[in-house]
């Protein structure tokens, strides 16, 4: 096994390391472990624009949607002339 050190981490992510490391009977360098195995093993971000539409919807979609009345589109200006 390799060791890693983590440099200038913030006092108050290592606060919240050492809660959540006794909160699950853990020593924080076990705790930091099962984090990094979660964070570094599960399926990563989708593959598709389609594929994240749908779980993006799949959550939203319980609580409910929204009505939006569109503005009219209007024509584009004229471009300025350089003459």
């Amino acid at each position: 096994m390799t060791s890693i050190t983590i440099r200038n981490l913030d006092p108050a992510l290592k606060e919240k390391l050492r809660v959540r490391a006794a909160e699950h009977g853990h020593s924080m360098e076990a705790e930091a472990r099962a984090i990094l195995w979660s964070a570094l093993t599960r399926k990563g971000p989708p593959t598709s624009g389609a594929e994240l539409y749908d779980r993006i919807r799949a959550r939203i979609e319980p609580i409910g949607g929204v009505d939006l009345e569109l503005p009219p589109r209007d024509l584009p200006r004229e471009p300025p002339h350089f003459d």
